[in-house]
């Protein structure tokens, strides 16, 4: 994989076969070329790899069907990876603050997924 770009899917076999590191890389030089200046570089570049990872991963979780709906609202898929990468940036935070989640800690992330609308980012912002 040489180049990412949020407004194109990756193929999935190749993101997910491509080291964790090298992916890491190639969103942070997307924003830099991009002339995307967020606080945490490094912190917003994990945040995505991670999102598309999941989309990557198909109906296995409910990840790529959020994207597809969230895009079906009117975002494009950049806004929507940062929807839903903004979950996951709140689900890892409050799972730090908790000693010992009970059950599967997954739970709450998809919950809060299944009830995201293009509207209620856009009124965020």
């Amino acid at each position: 994989m040489e180049h990412y770009d949020p407004l194109r899917p990756p193929d999935p076999a190749e993101w997910l076969a491509t080291d964790e590191q090298e992916r890491i890389d190639l969103v942070a030089d997307y924003h830099q070329r991009a002339r995307v200046k967020p606080p945490n570089q490094r912190l917003h570049a994990t945040i995505h790899v991670v999102v598309e990872s999941q989309v990557a991963m198909g109906d296995e979780l409910p990840v790529r069907r959020v994207l597809d709906q969230l895009q079906s609202e009117g975002l494009d898929r950049h806004e929507a990876i940062h929807d839903i990468g903004s979950v996951l940036a709140r689900h890892m935070h409050d799972l730090m603050k908790t000693v010992a989640p009970k059950g599967d800690p997954n739970e709450a992330y998809w919950a809060e997924l299944e009830i995201l609308t293009a509207e209620s980012w856009r009124r965020a912002r």
